[in-house]
């Protein structure tokens, strides 16, 4: 598996470019902003983006994903539960900022659906709580976790914004704590860990 990591956007969001060595195939998690960026960072490492794979749907982790749809054909996939939000822009008039292009049409995700991207597979974890349809991304072969925002290095996801709620949240970190201890995280905002470090040390758990 290829990994590649951008801080998008003024949030500094991580984008995670992730690739199949054997078929050059590769999913976009999460592309909140600089969109041609994240096509040069595909294509230098020789890689053709054939998924676009959204965590949920706040503006700081979707408003890159029309343009590079747009531009791959590549499918945008998210979970029912944040269609209402990712057509709203995901958010951004709230924060007095413009609404992104809006991707359509979607392919919805389901809990424990498997995406496939080459040889690399990708099992769906529904983790509400940060918002509705917040999803995770999990590789049991690789021993990786692409979570957006529900659990950070020392830090879980903020449950005020609409649709938020911390015993939803609390009740999905639960469920990735369940993992091996080894499993590397890749969060939405901040440094990877795993999910080890997190169960010892995370003051909010």
């Amino acid at each position: 598996m290829i990994i590649k990591t951008l801080q998008v956007g003024e949030l500094l969001t991580n984008c995670y470019v992730v690739g199949c060595e054997q078929t050059g195939q590769a999913a976009i998690i999460d592309p909140g902003d600089e969109a041609a960026r994240i096509l040069t960072t595909a294509q230098a490492v020789g890689l053709t983006i054939t998924h676009i794979l959204l965590t949920h749907a706040h503006f700081d982790h979707m408003a890159a994903a029309h343009e590079l749809m747009q531009a791959t054909g590549a499918p945008v996939f998210v979970h029912p539960a944040e269609q209402s939000l990712l057509e709203a822009g995901g958010g951004a008039p709230l924060f007095g900022l413009p609404s992104p292009a809006v991707p359509s049409p979607v392919s919805h995700l389901s809990d424990g659906q498997v995406i496939a991207v080459g040889d690399v597979t990708l099992r769906v974890l529904h983790t509400p709580g940060h918002s509705p349809g917040g999803v995770c991304f999990y590789s049991a072969a690789e021993g990786v976790l692409f979570d957006g925002d529900v659990l950070f290095a020392n830090g879980i996801g903020r449950t005020d914004l609409p649709g938020g709620q911390y015993a939803t949240l609390m009740q999905s970190i639960e469920r990735l704590l369940s993992l091996s201890d080894a499993t590397v995280v890749y969060p939405g905002h901040g440094p990877a860990t795993t999910i080890g470090q997190e169960r010892a040390g995370n003051l909010w758990i």
